[in-house]
């Protein structure tokens, strides 16, 4: 027990330390140049950031990000792995899709967001931008998992009668579940990043990004970064929350 309970403060020190080190650089770089509008220090963006967590407009900021890109987020996922299935299904499907995938993946984000703004209003943009930054993500990855299945696996289920859910469920699942799980980790974050660049630009009214863009126009300097940590924080939490659900789908399916 005690050993444990030691190894546990190792872990949590070596995870604080760098941390620490880092803020403290970042306080002394700020005392330096003496200037908020330059660089806000730590204890001031720390300050700013308790001030606006206790005020209803930034928590319906949050909840304005959050659920839009949450919304494409999944809707990607679904999507991803459908389209997946059907392009292993059929090479008719693959071979028309491949090239949107591809383009999908080569344009720069800032000409995404542009593009589709041409077409979508400024309240909806995150929803379809992170719905087409994952989907290609998810897409190849799930794909190439189906085609790497251990098909000896699959003859094998087929000479002992396994139904077609008990081949999904005990052959296909348990091969294409790391790549899966590679590609929802990775996509999770960049879902994240990329709608909240939409919403700088495009500026809806009542989101995380339009806080972003008004402190900087005001130069707000604590006001900036103090959004910007709400955003990191936000983000470890979905993160969080996501990893755990995916975590139970893992462990279910295992049983």
């Amino acid at each position: 027990m005690i050993p444990s309970i030691l190894k546990d403060k190792k872990t949590l020190f070596n995870r604080l330390w760098p941390t620490l080190i880092w803020l403290a650089l970042w306080q002394i770089l700020a005392m330096v140049l003496d200037s908020e509008i330059i660089l806000a220090s730590p204890v001031a963006v720390i300050k700013k950031l308790s001030q606006l967590a206790i005020t209803l407009p930034f928590w319906k900021s949050i909840y304005f990000s959050v659920i839009r890109i949450t919304i494409g987020f999944l809707s990607a996922v679904f999507i991803g792995t459908l389209l997946s299935i059907l392009s292993f299904k059929s090479k008719t499907i693959r071979l028309f899709l491949e090239p949107f995938m591809k383009a999908i993946s080569s344009i720069p984000v800032a000409s995404f967001i542009i593009l589709v703004l041409l077409w979508v209003s400024s309240s909806n943009l995150n929803v379809i931008i992170s719905f087409l930054i994952v989907l290609p993500i998810i897409y190849t990855n799930v794909l190439e998992g189906i085609f790497e299945t251990d098909y000896n696996l699959v003859e094998m289920a087929t000479v002992f009668r396994f139904t077609k859910w008990k081949k999904i469920r005990y052959i296909y699942f348990s091969q294409v579940l790391p790549y899966f799980s590679s590609a929802f980790k990775i996509s999770l974050g960049l879902a994240w990043k990329s709608g909240i660049a939409a919403e700088v630009i495009a500026i809806p009214m009542g989101s995380i990004g339009e806080s972003l863009y008004q402190s900087k126009v005001y130069l707000e300097t604590a006001n900036l970064f103090a959004w910007t940590l709400s955003i990191v924080l936000v983000s470890m939490i979905l993160e969080k929350i996501f990893l755990f659900l995916l975590s139970l789908f893992e462990r279910r399916l295992e049983k």
